[in-house]
């Protein structure tokens, strides 16, 4: 009970001391309970949602295909259900707006990709159709309301029997844009009106048997389709639904790995170097103890329960700022970015365990190698202070006329950090993995700014236009005001290396395109070679691609038959977003193979000229999709939006970890040096020297640890980086100069404001108690 006593007496003296560890422990709970409620939760719903709602493993697509023959396909070896559909694009017009809607009809024992209602009813009758709740949502529909759309010239009017989301549609477009863009489910009974009679088919989805290979699936309809009306087919893992979903899953969950990995590792050294110092601080009071008959594990255990009480008052800290702050955020964040029927986030209580353990274990350990040797001594000799180190003359001071010249303050600091250069090392390491950490947050950060504004550094269109079906227009027929125009071809791949396969895209276009920039990873412009693949540094980096080298590509695309192709590297562009390999008409030809562009990058002349051509454009029926410029900024603004809060977050955990580090390693220098900086106040030196001179000391301990951080802070980034990249996503992994200063910055202010907080520590220090301490 008395132990417990000195204990609570031990954090009332210190108390600053105790929040600051507190706050250091609560920054690596912060993030692990948030991030990790965050990529669990994401991970077991989507895997849930995707099986209950039997997302289609692949979708093959038809001119035209009755039910008979739908029906014959079904009896392909590894089909677990196969369900037919018509599906068309539609548009509708808002104050000149246009907007587009992708409209399938729904099977009357429909099992594979499921609809959730929201609002009404699924569509049973003629006439009838269950709209996209967050496009219904925009345009201001509700269930019973009429609608009416256009598709090839024609009008058809609908009532909304419901509002709905669906598994396919959980990630519509990369910014989520519900106004532009929605989707909508029709009854058969109503797809022979939109045929003017008769009935077909143009997609099949299909739900394979438990780990049957969904590619043998594949070829085996290609074959059995040679006499029908055959398009294409995508598997589930090329769907931009899928696939961005399970890329975001990925990215999360390594976030949540490596972020609270790395405040851990920082909060344990920062932990482990305190409690140190503390004991060894508090030597005369261990052997006080011992002569009173405490038993040295019973002091060990005392000491252990600083840190175990820190652990668990920071942890749960920790996780109720998390529950308050960074469930909410990434809540809203979550609503933004996907459409997931009532998904929940929330945080376990089970998440405190980990950073209770981690941080607790790392503490006790501390303890008990620093207090170690001093129970081992006798108590006689663990009260007595430490005999005076022998101190030897500086190099400074063997150099005439220098030392004489040096105010006595600096002689005495220099002394100081000389006199004691494991504890001076020690404080400095607490400083360096600060600012590591603080350089590596704001590096990120950075990064992900500079990910956004890559997007317009490359796009310098003002208009892109998609084809549905057929090549583009000849230049005759195109609109005037046109200054330049390329065409572009998108092609599925698969990039092989050995034994892996790796999903990729490969973009055809003229080599002289001035409307697409590349980039090499010194940002400096590069162009596209007749003889050569352009290959995106993400897959350079994975695959350990070099220029010169040749690779494999596998055209994915049925009606180029799965033809492979060896391609010579000539270069190595930096693509931070929806990396692809580019290569020009002419090399795709010496494959034999044609060069057909379905796309069309357009620079207008001026803003009046654009007008007309977009004018021009909305009015084609054969295009499917327009994006401008504007909706590239857009989606570099959602990026930034959509991640910055993570890393802002980061940033601020950084500034407090490294606040408490400095915090309570300047509180314990100057506890230390109690009976030192008593005797200086009797000698006469007023209260602001003897601040100067604390300040003076850290100042240069920052200094120090500044140097050494950083060459490993560049390391620490590149790990950090490379945990968080992959082939579809890369990030900038080099340092900017000016992120590293403004983190060298706040090193500093972050010493300066430690040390004007602890200004009144050294007003209150008893000169007498302190002088006759050793008495």
């Amino acid at each position: 009970m008395k132990l417990l006593s000195k204990l609570i007496r031990d954090i009332r003296q210190s108390l600053g001391q105790f929040i600051a560890l507190v706050l250091v422990v609560a920054v690596g709970a912060f993030f692990y309970g948030g991030l990790v409620s965050y990529s669990d939760t994401l991970r077991a719903y989507t895997t849930n949602y995707f099986k209950s709602h039997h997302l289609s493993d692949l979708t093959v697509y038809y001119k035209q295909l009755s039910k008979e023959e739908a029906a014959r396909l079904s009896e392909i070896e590894g089909i677990h259900k196969l369900e037919g559909r018509y599906t068309l694009e539609a548009k509708q017009v808002f104050d000149n707006v246009k907007t587009s809607l992708t409209v399938h009809s729904i099977p009357a024992n429909n099992e594979i990709n499921t609809p959730t209602i929201v609002e009404g009813r699924l569509p049973s009758e003629k006439g009838e159709i269950v709209l996209d709740s967050h496009y219904a949502a925009e345009h201001q529909y509700r269930a019973g309301d009429t609608i009416r759309i256009y598709t090839d010239g024609t009008e058809f009017t609908f009532t909304i029997s419901g509002l709905c989301e669906n598994v396919e549609y959980a990630k519509k477009n990369r910014t989520q844009d519900h106004k532009a863009q929605g989707f909508a489910y029709i009854s058969e009974e109503t797809v022979p009106d939109i045929l003017g009679g008769g009935f077909a088919y143009n997609e099949i989805m299909i739900d394979a048997e438990e780990g049957y290979d969904v590619d043998r699936i594949g070829k085996s309809i290609e074959a059995q389709s040679s006499p029908l009306a055959y398009l294409n087919q995508v598997n589930k893992e090329r769907t931009f639904n899928y696939s961005q979903i399970t890329q975001t899953i990925y990215n999360n969950t390594m976030m949540s790995k490596v972020i609270p990995l790395v405040l851990f590792l920082i909060e344990a050294v920062i932990v482990f170097l305190i409690m140190s110092r503390l004991i060894d601080s508090q030597r005369n009071q261990v052997g006080i103890m011992k002569a009173l008959g405490v038993k040295s594990r019973s002091i060990l255990l005392h000491y252990m329960g600083y840190p175990v009480l820190v652990s668990i008052v920071g942890s749960i800290l920790g996780c109720v700022i998390a529950a308050l702050v960074f469930i909410p955020m990434v809540r809203g964040s979550s609503a933004r970015a996907y459409s997931l029927p009532d998904i929940t986030f929330s945080l376990s209580l089970f998440t405190l365990i980990p950073p209770i353990i981690f941080s607790g274990a790392f503490g006790s350990l501390a303890c008990y190698l620093s207090g170690r040797s001093v129970l081992k001594e006798r108590a006689a000799q663990a009260m007595r202070p430490k005999p005076p180190k022998k101190m030897k003359k500086l190099i400074i001071e063997k150099i005439p006329g220098i030392w004489s010249r040096i105010p006595y303050s600096y002689k005495l600091i220099l002394r100081n950090l000389f006199l004691n250069k494991q504890k001076a090392l020690a404080s400095s390491v607490g400083v360096v993995v600060s600012t590591v950490l603080l350089i590596t947050a704001f590096g990120t950060q950075t990064a992900l700014q500079k990910v956004a504004g890559q997007t317009e550094d490359v796009h310098t269109y003002d208009l892109r236009v998609d084809y549905s079906a057929g090549p583009i227009p000849d230049p005759a027929d195109l609109p005037s005001g046109i200054k330049n125009r390329y065409g572009l071809a998108t092609f599925p791949v698969e990039y092989i290396q050995g034994d892996e396969h790796e999903n990729a895209t490969l973009v055809v276009t003229e080599n002289d395109n001035s409307l697409l920039h590349f980039f090499d990873d010194q940002d400096n412009r590069i162009s596209l070679e007749e003889g050569g693949v352009l290959v995106p540094k993400s897959y350079a980096d994975k695959y350990h691609i070099a220029e010169g080298d040749t690779i494999q590509l596998k055209f994915a695309d049925p009606e180029l038959k799965n033809k492979s192709v060896d391609m010579k590297v000539s270069h190595i562009s930096t693509q931070y977003s929806n990396p692809s390999f580019y290569i020009t008409p002419a090399y795709l030809k010496s494959f034999d193979l044609d060069y057909t562009p379905a796309s069309l990058l357009i620079e207008a002349a001026g803003p009046a000229d654009l007008a007309n051509i977009r004018h021009f454009f909305e009015q084609d029926p054969q295009v499917d999709t327009l994006t401008y410029k504007s909706d590239l900024k857009k989606s570099a603004q959602y990026i930034l939006k959509q991640n910055s809060f993570v890393f802002i977050m980061f940033i601020i955990c950084a500034v407090l970890l490294s606040f408490g580090a400095i915090y309570t390693i300047t509180s314990i220098n100057i506890y230390e040096r109690n009976r030192e900086l008593a005797t200086l106040k009797v000698l006469g030196y007023q209260k602001s020297k003897i601040n100067r001179l604390i300040f003076f000391e850290n100042i240069i301990l920052t200094t120090f640890a500044v140097l050494v951080a950083l060459p490993i802070s560049g390391y620490v980034y590149s790990l950090v980086v490379k945990a968080l990249s992959s082939t579809h996503q890369q990030i900038p992994d080099q340092l900017n100069p000016f992120v590293m200063s403004i983190a060298v910055i706040a090193a500093y202010l972050l010493t300066l404001l430690s040390n004007l907080l602890l200004r009144r520590k050294i007003t209150r220090i008893n000169m007498i108690e302190s002088l006759k301490s050793i008495e």
